[in-house]
């Protein structure tokens, strides 16, 4: 038998925290996992027009982590989970560093400031970053709010831009585009 995707419990503006804490579905711990989600999904997106096997491939490890992230971000720190939230770790962020540096090697210096666009797929991994630098601001939100969020998932999340900003920039290089280079009105 299938599982019924709707429960009706939130018709009324609340949902439940991993814990069963009933909260607001405008709580910010709400909006930070539900903008991971977002971010899940606007990278998976952008993994259908790369055509690119080794960046799809950590694209996937990347949608692991973000759901760990999202699980993080969804229980209550008050309360023990009953069921094991896999967690996140430094090598996370080792790998995303490693990655950033293995595509800067193959891309031209850069000398002025990336427009985005020239190509879907670029186009599409910058609105990724966009969502993902969101996601990170949220987090810090909550922090300062003095909710806890892990500070890997902050750290996480702040690397996880760079290597978009990264990876746009090596679409560009795969696609054969052009970067648009930023040049001010003067």
């Amino acid at each position: 038998m299938a599982i019924k995707i709707y429960t009706k419990t939130g018709d009324l503006g609340k949902t439940s925290l991993i814990g069963g804490t009933k909260v607001p579905k405008s709580n910010i711990r709400i909006e930070a996992y539900g903008t991971v989600d977002e971010l899940n999904s606007q990278i998976g997106f952008s993994a259908d027009q790369l055509d690119h096997p080794a960046s799809i491939q950590m694209i996937r490890e990347i949608q692991d982590r973000l759901f760990t992230i999202g699980s993080s971000l969804a229980c209550d720190p008050e309360k023990e989970p009953l069921m094991k939230i896999p967690d996140l770790r430094e090598a996370d962020i080792v790998l995303l560093e490693k990655e950033i540096d293995r595509m800067n090697e193959e891309l031209p210096e850069m000398k002025s400031f990336i427009l985005p666009g020239g190509h879907p797929a670029v186009s599409s991994v910058h609105v990724t970053r966009c969502v993902c630098r969101r996601a990170e601001r949220i987090c810090v939100h909550m922090q300062e709010c003095d909710l806890f969020v892990d500070p890997l998932v902050i750290k996480y999340l702040n690397r996880l831009s760079d290597y978009l900003f990264v990876l746009a920039r090596y679409a560009s290089h795969l696609f054969k585009v052009e970067e648009i280079a930023w040049k001010p009105r003067v």
